[in-house]
């Protein structure tokens, strides 16, 4: 009778540590498989983005996540995502630990941005973009531009587009972004005069094409602020200048600084 005993505790000791591995097991691959999920999302659906700065508001605010669609088209008008390749942020900008860069890899974690940048794209490629007009507008390939319905407002008076003046061609395969906080906003202008290391001076005002990631179509939290972003209709109809535009950008300032 003992040694039943003792063989009915032994076989149901084995039960439960094959039950308890096997739920590890279980956890473990359901786990790996979100995460794997998660990643393809990341890497050919979209991704989320924590906004640390002001350079967007009101459009955007700081603490802001925002959803970047990729693989998807932009134009002008548009919000768009984009790496820091020309160290518009500096050399060294600030990182999360090992844990949370693993985090924003799989995408568990929203990016906190600390090498990505988040701007109104203004001109394409061959666009001659300039400030200001007649009535302080800015224009695109000579199209002034109302953008009094995205510009940040301080006591319901939208910022000036720009006090810096200036004239650009944009050159292939770039783009030439400015924030809405125009007055807050280390935008394309900044860098107008910026030397480049083994390119023309002003080079990494333009962003690369292929460094944006995608545009911004949503806010996502907080929950008081979820929005979709939609092209403002100001920048209907302006021509197509891409086929002619040049190897190298042709800049003219007016002006010093950048606000």
């Amino acid at each position: 009778m003992s040694r039943k005993t003792h063989g009915e505790t032994s076989t149901s000791t084995g039960g439960v540590g094959t039950r308890l591995l096997k739920g590890i097991r279980e956890i473990v691959l359901i786990l790996l498989l979100a995460l794997v999920i998660s990643a393809v999302i990341r890497a050919f659906v979209g991704q989320l983005f924590v906004i640390p700065s002001g350079s967007m508001e009101q459009t955007i605010e700081p603490g802001d996540r925002v959803a970047a669609i990729k693989p998807a088209d932009f134009k002008r008008g548009d919000i768009v995502v984009f790496k820091d390749s020309g160290h518009w942020l500096g050399a060294n900008p600030p990182k999360r630990s090992a844990a949370g860069q693993f985090g924003e890899f799989v995408g568990v974690l929203p990016n906190t941005s600390s090498n990505y940048l988040i701007k109104r794209v203004i001109g394409m490629p061959g666009d001659t973009v300039s400030c200001c007009g007649p009535k302080g507008r800015m224009s695109v390939n000579g199209k002034p531009l109302d953008e009094n319905s995205y510009l940040y407002r301080t006591n319901g008076v939208p910022v000036e587009p720009s006090q810096m003046r200036f004239e650009v061609r944009v050159p292939r395969d770039r783009i030439f972004v400015m924030g809405d906080h125009r007055d807050a906003s280390g935008d394309s202008r900044c860098h107008l005069s910026d030397p480049a290391p083994g390119a023309y001076r002003g080079a990494s005002a333009f962003i690369p094409i292929d460094d944006v990631v995608g545009p911004a179509k949503f806010t996502v939290s907080p929950l008081s602020r979820m929005t979709h972003f939609s092209t403002p209709e100001t920048f209907d109809g302006i021509a197509d200048r891409s086929a002619s535009a040049p190897e190298k950008a042709d800049i003219t300032l007016h002006d010093a600084g950048c606000s």
